[in-house]
């Protein structure tokens, strides 16, 4: 048991995907994936764009948005090659729920696209050489899925008509993909909250901390860096694919905070499940954006 333990850990290879594994692979197969930014603003045109100092992300009644999109969660703030760029369209990493409602919207909403994040990479001997990535969560695959919702059920199970705060964190899985002598240095944008707020007259547990819980989601991180113009095709149709729009059959939970969604996962395999479309409006938050800018291209590989 001793000797098991001291075994270095198995890390990923950090060589960009083959065209070839890419199209064999179902989006289903992708549970978790990181590319540079840069490269991403130049294969999704229609989802993000640099417009002078903003990102740009398509929002709700918008062309773009119809046709799928990324949840993108953040603060308002994204560093890409050193430069400060403002959010729009965008959900915070921690809002604040105070009845059903909010809930099931702000439940749907989440797993309705793939999530995207924004963090900067340095390496340890060169602090001045800092990268810019997206890290994509694929909330379509039923590993992924089940985490989150498994995890916002049994925290609904143990804190009936209390208040509470639940947390999900993906810094652990990032962090293990990038070799040794590189550094996340905003780990913090790896993570997104939430707190209910009931209407309870005495809430010690939630007043004392003790309803703050924590989910880990762990998963297989994908490679989609490349710089062979062939390959970065295959990518952008992948991508396309991943953010596809769903086609709703069913709801996610029910009206009585069931422990159990009503979605299977054949559904979610199957692609079946999505939210209403006036869904996104309340939880994202809007800013006007002025002329275009486009950045340079920089060399797709990690630091």
């Amino acid at each position: 048991m001793a000797g098991a333990a001291c075994e270095p850990v198995a890390r990923p290879s950090l060589t960009s995907i083959s065209s070839g594994e890419l199209r064999s692979l179902w989006t289903c197969d992708c549970e978790l994936a990181l590319l540079p930014l840069a490269q991403l603003l130049r294969l999704q045109p229609g989802a993000f764009q640099l417009r002078g100092d903003q990102l740009v992300v398509a929002g709700p009644g918008e062309p773009a948005a119809a046709r799928g999109g990324f949840n993108v969660f953040g603060d308002g703030l994204v560093r890409l090659d050193g430069q400060l760029y403002r959010l729009s369209s965008y959900i915070k990493r921690y809002v604040e729920l105070t009845n059903y409602c909010d809930y099931k919207d702000y439940r749907e909403t989440i797993l309705s696209k793939p999530m995207l994040f924004f963090i900067n990479v340095q390496t340890k001997k060169d602090t001045s050489k800092e990268r810019t990535y997206a890290f994509l969560v694929n909330t379509r695959h039923p590993k992924i899925r089940r985490q989150i919702e498994q995890g916002m059920d049994m925290v609904i199970s143990s804190v009936i008509g209390e208040s509470y705060r639940l947390q999900f964190d993906f810094q652990e899985a990032v962090k293990n993909f990038f070799p040794p002598g590189n550094e996340v240095v905003n780990g913090e944008n790896l993570s997104f909250a939430y707190e209910f707020k009931a209407d309870a007259l005495f809430d010690f547990f939630y007043w004392f901390g003790l309803s703050n819980s924590i989910v880990k989601v762990n998963g297989k991180v994908l490679n989609l860096s490349s710089t062979s113009p062939e390959k970065k095709e295959t990518i952008k149709l992948f991508l396309e694919k991943m953010s596809e729009p769903l086609i709703r059959r069913s709801s996610f939970s029910d009206r009585k905070f069931s422990v159990t969604s009503r979605g299977s996962i054949d559904d979610v395999f199957n692609c079946n499940l999505s939210p209403r479309s006036s869904l996104t409006e309340p939880l994202l938050a809007e800013l006007p954006f002025p002329s275009v800018l486009e950045s340079e291209e920089t060399p797709n590989q990690f630091i």
